[in-house]
């Protein structure tokens, strides 16, 4: 069974940054595509970024476009959310979530994905 693990989140202030980490517990990390959400209070989950691989991050909230950066490390089977610029707004549980076999493939669906990490709290304060 593969496990996500997720770290990272915690409480920062207005304007500064975190980074998210999600640990791919087995297979190989370029056999997955990997997504990320959020789900804030009274709200639904909402996708953020989708990194199939071998194709080009897509961003998906324009609100995060040039603040946040998905990217990969193979060697480590992690992926990672690097959150610039930080707003009250980004406030919210963030999610990892991964499905293998679809390289090149991606979406902003959270059902679609196969394995889900448990999530991390987010809260930036103003």
């Amino acid at each position: 069974q593969v496990q996500l693990v997720e770290s990272g989140g915690g409480l920062v202030q207005f304007g500064g940054s975190l980074r998210l980490s999600c640990a791919v517990s087995s297979g190989t990390l370029d056999d997955y595509t990997i997504g990320w959400f959020r789900q804030a209070p009274g709200k639904e989950r909402e996708g953020i970024a989708c990194d199939s691989s071998t194709t080009r991050v897509l961003y998906y909230l324009d609100s995060v476009k040039g603040r946040f950066t998905a990217s990969r490390d193979a060697a480590r089977n992690m992926a990672f959310l690097q959150m610039n610029s930080l707003e009250p707004d980004d406030t919210a549980v963030y999610y990892c979530a991964a499905k293998r076999g679809v390289r090149g493939v991606c979406s902003a669906s959270f059902r679609w994905y196969t394995y889900r990490g448990q999530g991390t709290q987010v809260t930036v304060s103003e």
